[in-house]
């Protein structure tokens, strides 16, 4: 099987490389985003790779079945990049459901007790050798309400984390799991009474903007924020405006709904033109990292594992266990 492997980083390469090897692929890695601009340069593939800020739509689904792409190899849990409803039928879409969730859960709990305890102002400081304390206080995570919003193997992972500081934890979805140390309760009951809200939802047109002016309206004065999912969760326009008010304690964000062509890359040099991404970094309580809460070792590992048992499963016609939402 011949793959073109999208906006690939050395990291990529250093796990999908050897693994492509011993199950006889021909990887073409490709620094490019795929989009319809770089979709031709499939032509002569078996499958393409993507990864969270490529797309493929309903036009681009049309390109590969003709250029006799078999399918679309997802290295992430998330698919809302891809038209799954346009490639029903036509194309292959695969997925990496599980990999690491406490990859995911640790990176969000690291969020917030920097956030809470200013552990990356501290850090500045003292290396400037200033010990003052001042403009440091955090608060206790003991006997506090933690809420989780979205309860599947992260969200899970993260509700043992909060179990472990000793806090209450609400928890809320649509699809409850059964012997979660968590009480599940309405989405307007948990913004309510949580002092922490850590998101761990899939991005549909039913989350979309899930945090919004009116949400925002429901929690707690100093509530702490951390969103490790997908950047459309939050209305960013509304978040600002909460936080021009002093309505949030501390924000951690590892996604943002614009990062396209930002995240992943080096702009160190470039004159940034996004105004609520600029606006956000100048918060002293808001933190944003580059959609990197699944970077550790384990989870690399594990989505190239997967990754590749997909394309194994297209190339050998075995039954596809981990496709999205379409028959093909």
């Amino acid at each position: 099987m011949k793959i073109a492997f999208y906006s690939t980083k050395p990291y990529d390469k250093t796990w999908f490389e050897p693994m492509g090897k011993e199950y006889g692929f021909d990887i073409h890695f490709i620094e490019a985003s795929c989009n319809r601009e770089t979709v031709f340069m499939t032509k002569g593939y078996d499958a393409i790779c993507i990864f969270v800020n490529d797309y493929v739509d309903a036009q681009m689904i049309d390109d590969l079945c003709e250029m006799g792409v078999k399918a679309v190899l997802l290295r992430s849990a998330g698919y809302n990049h891809v038209d799954i409803k346009a490639a029903e039928g036509k194309i292959a879409v695969l997925r990496v459901p599980s990999y690491s969730p406490e990859a995911v859960a640790e990176f969000a709990m690291a969020m917030l007790l920097t956030v809470n305890r200013w552990t990356h102002k501290a850090y500045n400081r003292t290396r400037e050798f200033n010990m003052s304390l001042h403009g440091l206080m955090g608060m206790d995570l003991f006997g506090k309400t933690a809420g989780v919003v979205g309860t599947g193997k992260i969200g899970q992972a993260m509700i043992n984390i909060f179990n472990g500081f000793g806090m209450r934890v609400l928890c809320y979805d649509p699809y409850p799991a059964k012997g979660l140390k968590a009480e599940y309760v309405s989405l307007e009951e948990l913004l309510a009474s949580s002092e922490v809200v850590s998101l761990h939802c899939p991005l549909t047109k039913e989350t979309q903007h899930l945090i919004n002016k009116d949400t925002i309206k429901i929690m707690k004065d100093g509530v702490y924020l951390v969103n490790t999912s997908r950047g459309a969760l939050v209305d960013t326009d509304a978040l600002i405006d909460a936080l021009l008010q002093k309505k949030f304690g501390g924000v951690g964000l590892d996604v943002y709904e614009e990062e396209e062509g930002l995240f992943y890359e080096d702009c160190s040099g470039e004159i940034i033109t996004d105004d609520n991404l600029a606006r956000l970094m100048t918060f002293p309580n808001v933190l944003v990292t580059s959609h990197m809460g699944f970077f550790t070792k384990e989870a690399m590992q594990a989505i190239a594992r997967t990754t590749l048992e997909n394309a194994y499963a297209v190339e050998k016609g075995l039954p596809l266990d981990n496709r999205v939402g379409n028959v093909h």
